[in-house]
């Protein structure tokens, strides 16, 4: 099973800036975490960075085309902006699921993204992959 894991727009920033919110780890570090969760649950990940909108969704178009079986996005900076990634995750025929993690919604964000995707993991810090990858093996195999 391949899913394919999306980091929006400064998820590079991680580890740099807004350390009260986000701590210390940096992009690496988490994907260091996601291999590792991924291995746990006997699922194959690949990653996708970008802080260009149309990037993401060309990502997206792509994994459409191909064996990915599930995709795990964290929106970042796209979270709250109503473009082109919306529709391109509701053309989606494998499941998008959205991950964050500290509670968007608790620092007054609401997301754009979240209401065309299959499920949501927020708040539990880098953790929010490890469960949002369960999930997708568990919507997966139904």
């Amino acid at each position: 099973m391949k899913i394919l894991v999306i980091h929006g727009a400064g998820m590079n920033m991680r580890g740099k800036v807004q350390q009260e919110i986000f701590g210390t780890m940096t992009l690496p570090q988490y994907e260091e975490h996601i291999r590792g969760y991924a291995k746990e649950l006997g699922i194959e990940v690949s990653f996708f960075h970008s802080n260009v909108e149309g990037e993401v969704v060309n990502a997206l178009y792509a994994a459409f085309d191909s064996d990915i079986a599930g995709c795990v996005i964290n929106p970042a900076g796209y979270t709250t902006v109503a473009g082109i990634l919306r529709a391109a995750i509701a053309q989606m025929k494998f499941p998008v699921i959205e991950v964050h993690l500290s509670n968007p919604t608790a620092r007054g964000a609401t997301s754009v993204v979240q209401p065309v995707c299959k499920a949501s993991v927020y708040g539990f810090g880098i953790e929010s992959y490890r469960y949002a990858l369960t999930g997708i093996k568990t919507l997966i195999k139904k």
